[in-house]
C-alpha cells in the first residue's frame, strides 16, 4: 500500500500548509516546496489529496494545469494508491463502489480514476477473479 506521508517525509524541502487554498480546491501546491491541504477533508481524502500533489511536485507542476495534464496526474495518483493486487482481492465480494473505495482507503473518485485506466491486461485478470462480470470492471 502507498503511504504518502512517508513519501512526504523524504522530501524535507516541502511543507504542508492546513488550509484550504482555494473556494474550488481542497489542495494544491506551487510545484516546488508547499502543499496545501483542507484540514476538513477525511483521512482518505487526504491521502489521495496528498498523492495527487505528489505527482504534481513530482513534475514540477506550477499553478492550474491543463485538462489533459490533470487527467494524467489523476490516473498516475490513483495507479500509486490502489494497486492491480488489492483491486483484486476486494473487488470480488464488494457490493458498491462506495464499499470497494472504503475498502481501498481511497475516495469513490479515484476509485473510478483506477477503473478507468485499467489496461485490458488488468481486466483480463480482474474478470477472471470475478465469478459473474460485473459492470464495476
Amino acid at each position: 500500500m502507498f503511504h504518502p506521508w512517508r513519501a512526504l517525509r523524504t522530501l524535507t524541502h516541502v511543507v504542508v500548509v492546513w488550509a484550504r487554498p482555494h473556494p474550488t480546491a481542497p489542495a494544491a501546491t506551487d510545484g516546488a516546496t508547499v502543499i496545501w491541504l483542507d484540514p476538513r477533508m477525511t483521512q482518505a481524502e487526504r491521502r489521495c489529496a496528498l498523492t495527487h500533489e505528489l505527482v504534481h511536485l513530482e513534475h514540477g507542476h506550477r499553478g492550474c494545469q491543463p485538462p489533459a495534464v490533470e487527467h494524467a496526474v489523476r490516473a498516475a495518483a490513483a495507479r500509486q494508491l490502489i494497486t492491480l493486487e488489492q483491486l483484486s482481492d476486494a473487488l470480488p465480494w464488494s457490493m458498491s463502489l462506495d464499499e470497494l473505495a472504503d475498502e481501498l482507503w481511497v475516495t469513490p473518485l479515484v476509485l473510478t480514476d483506477r477503473l478507468a485506466g485499467l489496461t485490458r491486461a488488468e481486466r483480463e485478470h480482474l474478470a477472471a477473479r470475478i465469478p459473474e462480470h460485473r459492470e464495476t470492471v
